[in-house]
């Protein structure tokens, strides 16, 4: 009599062990990963994740590696307008910082080997020379949008005020009256002042283009 073999287990893959400690990552933050966690989380032993990656830290930044890529890059694609496409690149950016906030730190770090971080870096540098600005100008360019993007991810600004009127005595802080309604309205909060943050820099940038051009 045949007996119904049991389904196998799914192998074990360096997708898998990003998904699950991005999981982890997402859920409980940086610290909550471990190999004892993941192996739990994957139903394997500790020590065959070790024939994937070699240490934690590679892990996360496997995690964080995969957050870049899920950057739109495809409005560098030779066109023109470098200020456009900056906007894009920023809004689609901190879009994927928004869904997954707590590996902001290691993206912090730089892209240093990870791939997408790379690619992401490779295309807003080009993206730059090839409009006009010089190395150096685009490379401060780069640095700039993104301490402004990561910054952007690390916290609310709106949130960090509690929903208690009595908080904010007018004797006290004779300008936040209204301090308390901020947290209720925590996105739309953030979201402007995002896109204030970037419109300022954008012009500022484009002032910069035009004295550029203007020189040659």
């Amino acid at each position: 009599m045949w007996r119904m073999a049991r389904p196998r287990k799914p192998l074990l893959s360096r997708d898998r062990i990003v998904e699950a400690a991005g999981a982890l990552v997402d859920t409980e933050g940086l610290e909550a990963v471990s190999t004892r966690r993941l192996a739990a989380a994957l139903g394997v032993s500790g020590p065959s994740l070790y024939n994937h990656f070699r240490t934690k830290d590679e892990i996360l930044d496997a995690v964080a590696d995969s957050v870049s890529a899920r950057v739109d890059l495809s409005m560098f694609d030779g066109g023109p307008d470098w200020r456009g496409a900056l906007h894009a690149w920023a809004h689609s950016y901190r879009d994927a910082l928004a869904d997954h906030p707590n590996i902001v730190p290691v993206l912090a770090r730089g892209p240093g080997r990870r791939p997408a971080g790379l690619r992401l870096a490779d295309a807003v540098f080009g993206a730059m020379t090839e409009a006009g600005w010089s190395p150096a100008q685009a490379t401060r360019i780069g640095a700039l949008m993104r301490y402004f993007i990561l910054g952007s991810a690390v916290a609310s600004f709106a949130r960090g005020f509690v929903d208690d009127r009595a908080a904010y005595d007018p004797a006290d802080y004779p300008h936040l009256g209204q301090a308390h309604l901020l947290a209720e309205r925590g996105r739309e909060v953030d979201e402007g002042a995002f896109e204030t943050g970037l419109a300022a820099l954008l012009d500022g940038l484009a002032l910069q283009y035009e004295a550029l051009k203007g020189a040659v």
